[in-house]
């Protein structure tokens, strides 16, 4: 099996000492991970970013078997923001949840496409609220709509409009931008609490119902705003 492909770092694991198994979220193929010999070279690991776009050749005799990588870089993202640790820190994070909540060999070009709507949202100043839609659209898209349109209800609360989702054990108050999207949002906090509302609904309705671990990097994501 030989293919030409693009596709964005999402992993990177040392294979032996000269070379690294990494992982990729390609265009045309979806997640697949492969070898990549001296990857642990200067030549070679200055490029090999978490969140950088490579132009990858794969070959492997089998589609059982894991093949290997040769590599050119095309966009250099991760080194953009070495400097900016919450952005740096929600790059890693994002490749985290694409590897994630995606299988392998199965591609999805929706998918593809909204890493390269990402790094769009990234390279604004304000950019935590367009940020956590994008989350919200990346769940949708692998067919686990929030639909807080149609969850919430409207109720005043101290002369206030608030917008809240009630179940058998609780009522939540969820912040209004959610819902309306035109509302302009400098309050750190009101973005943090919408940014946790997607955590938690990812916690409890995909990641427990399958067994899956709450990615480290999301937390240490949450945590830089501390």
């Amino acid at each position: 099996m030989n293919w030409d492909d693009t596709g964005f770092l999402i992993s990177k694991n040392r294979y032996n000492e000269n070379s690294l198994i990494s992982e990729f979220y390609t265009k045309n193929h979806g997640k697949i991970s492969g070898i990549v010999f001296g990857g642990t070279s200067k030549k070679i690991k200055n490029y090999l970013q978490i969140g950088n776009q490579l132009y990858l050749n794969y070959n492997s005799k089998s589609e059982n078997k894991l093949g290997y990588f040769r590599l050119e870089i095309q966009k250099v993202y991760s080194p953009i923001y070495f400097e900016n640790p919450q952005k740096l820190s929600c790059i890693n994070s994002v490749m985290s949840l694409i590897r994630l909540l995606t299988a392998e060999l199965q591609s999805n070009i929706k998918i593809f496409d909204l890493i390269e709507k990402f790094y769009l949202i990234l390279s604004n100043d304000k950019w935590l609220k367009d940020y956590i839609f994008w989350e919200l659209e990346l769940l949708k898209t692998i067919g686990f709509d929030l639909e807080l349109n149609n969850l919430a209800t409207k109720e005043l609360l101290d002369d206030k409009i608030v917008y809240v989702v009630k179940s058998k054990t609780e009522k939540k108050i969820i912040p209004n931008f959610l819902i309306d999207k035109k509302i302009i949002v400098d309050d750190l906090s009101t973005l943090l609490n919408g940014l946790k509302l997607v955590s938690d609904f990812l916690e409890k309705t995909i990641l427990k119902p399958n067994n899956l671990n709450y990615p480290i990097s999301r937390t240490q994501f949450i945590n830089s705003f501390k």
